[in-house]
This record gives C-alpha cells, structure tokens and sequence, in this order.
C-alpha cells in the first residue's frame, strides 16, 4: 500500500522509545532478482557520532544471530541467500540515516518460520538457517 511498513516501524519505534517517533522510510525497488534494501532517516534526541551509532546497534543486536552491524554500506549481494539482515547507520547533516537490506525469500516469511519453529520446539534459533 501507500504508506507500505511505515506504521509498524513507527508503531515499534514508539513502544521502544516510550514516546511518540516519527518515521521516514524509504524501499528501494531495484532490477535484482532478490533483496529488499532500506534506508530510514531519524531525528537524534542529542548530538551523536557514527561510532556511537554503531556501537549501540552492536549493543542491540548481540543476542539476534541473523543481524550483522557493518562498517560498511550493506549490499543485497552481500545478504542473498542468507538469512541475514545486515545493517549500518551515518549521522548526515544531523540526521541518523539507517541502511538495511536482507534477502527478502529466506530473510522473509519463510526463515521466520524456521526460526519461530526452532524457538518453539526448543532448537537453536540458528538451526537449517545458518548456511
């Protein structure tokens, strides 16, 4: 639809701040065969760094097995096939712009599923996904 994901992101935003949060979110539709690619712009609450970004998200994201928090600019190439989601953040003009991508076949619906059952029925949550 016309506001795509924008809600649920603003939605999960809001509950982890506590507080109302206002989302830019922009999908790149591409030529490739796969992949979704993402860029969110964000306001920062006070002045911060690049570093300090990064550090954050890796702080975050440590228990998530399937996130990698990259220095560098991700690439769709660089997730195909997986069930990773590799994301990175830059301040840029006072803004924080967030830059994902994922393979959207196994990242998607289908690696949930394997990861939600591994999570139910007590596996390893990177089982038959950590290929």
């Amino acid at each position: 639809g016309r506001l795509g994901h924008a809600p649920e992101i603003r939605q999960l935003l809001t509950q982890a701040a506590g507080e109302a949060v206002e989302v830019i979110f922009t999908p790149h539709l591409i030529p490739m065969d796969r992949g979704i690619l993402t860029t969110t712009y964000s306001t920062p609450r006070a002045s911060v760094t690049d570093d300090q970004l990064l550090e954050t998200m890796r702080k975050f994201y440590k228990p998530h097995p399937f996130v990698r928090v990259v220095d560098h600019l991700p690439s769709t190439k660089d997730s195909v096939g997986t069930n990773f989601c590799d994301v990175t953040a830059r301040v840029v003009r006072g803004k924080i712009v967030t830059i994902s991508c994922e393979d959207n076949l196994i990242k998607g619906a289908s690696g949930a599923v394997v990861q939600n059952i591994n999570l139910m029925f007590g596996y390893d949550e990177t089982t038959g996904l950590d290929f």
